[in-house]
């Protein structure tokens, strides 16, 4: 077993391939063979396999927070004021000590107020998802750097506790089917041929547009839509 190091790792459908998904800081990856620089196995979360840069895995961590904002600064030792040297995406997990405002990393320090204790989930995935807003649309991604309609489903979703595939054939069995004409509720799931969001109201839906090139709300009437109600 092996975790993600301290930047997010492409997943690969093959050697030199597209991108099916995309590794986070601190999550693990449970290696089944190693050829040619590249780890093949499978993501321990949500399962999809792939292949991975051997260089991008290191020693699995027992994560103590996770990053809940859209990204999370990291400073030089243990100063939240000291020099920034890198980033964190959100769903990034880590192992550290809190010291003051700060939590305590390998990385560096990155400031409490970007983080939750590991376990500590959310409320409401909507809120969420809104921190993603105008987040680049981009297969395969799962950061504010690039996010695909799946990608944000699962990163909301799991902040609040809820185990999400991570492929949209996956996300048509999950949760309980909704009748055509039922009324709409904030975070219900929605499908539709190009993607997935989440409800706002009994309107308007969040999700990650290939057509907008974004992440944007818009309303749900706009595609041909299929909902499914979710164990929050």
């Amino acid at each position: 077993m092996r975790g993600c190091g301290a930047r997010p790792a492409p997943v690969l459908a093959a050697p030199g391939g597209e991108a099916v998904s995309e590794l986070l800081p601190g999550e693990e990856f449970a290696v089944l063979e190693y050829a040619g620089g590249l780890a093949w196995g499978y993501c321990r979360a949500d399962h999809v396999a792939g292949y991975v840069e051997a260089i991008a895995l290191a020693d699995p961590i027992a994560p103590t927070h996770i990053v809940c904002e859209k990204s999370a600064p990291v400073a030089a030792g243990g100063d939240i004021t000291a020099a920034i040297t890198a980033t964190l995406p959100m769903g990034a997990r880590l192992h550290g000590h809190e010291q003051g405002a700060c939590l305590a990393t390998e990385y560096g320090c990155v400031a409490l107020s970007h983080l939750r204790r590991f376990g500590d989930h959310e409320a409401d995935p909507v809120v969420v998802a809104e921190r993603l807003l105008g987040a680049p649309w981009l297969a395969g991604g799962r950061t504010a750097h690039g996010i695909d309609a799946p990608a944000l489903v699962q990163l909301a979703l799991g902040l609040c506790g809820l185990p999400a595939p991570r492929l949209a054939d996956q996300l048509a069995s999950f949760g309980a089917p909704l009748a055509e004409g039922a009324p709409a509720r904030r975070c219900d799931l929605v499908l539709f041929e190009a993607g997935a969001g989440l409800m706002i109201d009994d309107l308007m839906m969040i999700h990650a547009s290939a057509a907008a090139g974004k992440v944007t709300v818009e309303p749900a009437a706009l595609h041909a839509t299929r909902r499914r109600r979710l164990p929050l």
